[in-house]
């Protein structure tokens, strides 16, 4: 597998504002992508929390669920996941969200983190992207191209997963390892055949940059994505207790966006500088059909085909059971992490049904 670099347009700057929570290079820059801000709430105890842009904090606000805070947040953002459990290794966050494949990554590195809360959403988002007029029309022509895409990110392995259902491995492609913005770029001028990406970036593409869907994850990835502790946090009976308001206030706000689509798209669209119809598609196809599931043997065994998938490419240090990552003491009366995501009418007539890495029919 061979690598390349590719600078970016100057046109893509919205892109680089959004390094979303499914992902991102394990080498994004820093350990912080943007400045602190703070939550008031009552109480002397503060909470520690990693955000990505247009991730929780807006989400939450857009919700209702900062008001009447019981203890106070502290926002630290970061450009992606990876440096957001640099910081959660450090202790210098007490708690961030992630796509399903950063915490891989960090556990392998035997970073001191916790997975205490899931979520399980649609994966029709997750797609390899190729242009209008590209005569690829299936993942086995595959064989022989360049494709971007984010060095791991949740895209990573369902790329990866993507060529080992069509029969091929990661040595008959060549990876082009890119952000998103610079892929965009990449994808953009043809210096690659393929860009494996993830929401809300598919949908900026396929309504902006003249691409169509090859495939999609459905079938072929998780869907998850989680809340990751700092185990010094989780020690910490008011924070711990913190987190659990936390986590439980995060589960009423993604209800209340599939009630709401459209006025969560708008606020999103605002904070990130996306288009309000390319938000709402990305809300309606992935980002707005979580359910807050439980970090259950499932999730472990789902995630540990990850782990298996990138140790024995050893694209990661060393295998692990993910379980030893995993506390599980908010799981409580939550579904089990096969519960099938909720689905918006048109977007689930279209997408048909399918079967997600856990075996169910969605």
């Amino acid at each position: 597998m061979r690598s390349r670099h590719i600078t970016p347009a100057a046109l893509l700057l919205p892109f680089a504002l959004l390094l979303a929570g499914c992902g991102g290079a394990s080498r994004a820059g820093g350990a912080g992508g943007g400045t602190d801000s703070g939550t008031d709430g009552k109480g002397s105890l503060t909470l520690n929390v990693g955000d990505q842009k247009g991730g929780s904090e807006a989400l939450l606000r857009a919700a209702g669920e900062l008001d009447d805070l019981p203890y106070k947040i502290k926002w630290s953002t970061f450009t992606s996941g990876p440096p957001l459990l640099e910081a959660v290794n450090a202790g210098a966050v007490d708690i961030g969200a992630v796509g399903n494949t950063p915490p891989v990554f960090a556990a392998a590195a035997k970073s001191k983190i916790k997975v205490i809360a899931a979520t399980h959403s649609r994966s029709d988002g997750e797609t390899i992207l190729v242009k209008k007029d590209s005569p690829l029309r299936s993942p086995k022509q595959l064989k022989g191209k360049s494709i971007a895409v984010a060095q791991g990110s949740s895209a990573n392995y369902q790329l990866i997963a993507s060529l080992k259902k069509a029969g091929l491995s990661p040595k008959d492609v060549t990876f082009n390892y890119l952000q998103p913005a610079d892929a965009l770029a990449a994808f953009t001028r043809g210096k690659v055949d393929a860009w494996a990406v993830w929401d809300p970036y598919t949908a900026q593409a396929l309504d902006q940059a003249d691409a169509r869907v090859l495939t999609t994850g459905q079938g072929v990835v998780n869907g998850l994505s989680f809340q990751v502790a700092a185990p010094s946090a989780l020690e910490d009976k008011k924070k711990a207790a913190a987190l659990k308001d936390y986590t439980d206030r995060l589960r009423r706000a993604q209800n209340w966006v599939f009630k709401h689509p459209d006025v969560w798209a708008k606020a999103w669209a605002k904070e990130t500088g996306l288009p309000e119809k390319v938000a709402l598609e990305a809300v309606k196809r992935t980002r707005g059909t979580a359910v807050q599931v439980a970090v259950d043997k499932g999730a472990i065994a789902s995630e540990n085909q990850i782990v298996h998938a990138f140790a024995k490419l050893k694209l990661i240090p060393r295998s692990f059971d993910f379980g030893e990552y995993v506390d599980p003491r908010f799981n409580g009366d939550l579904p089990p992490s096969d519960t099938a995501p909720r689905t918006y009418g048109k977007t689930a007539r279209a997408a048909g049904q399918h079967t997600t890495a856990h075996g169910k029919a969605e």
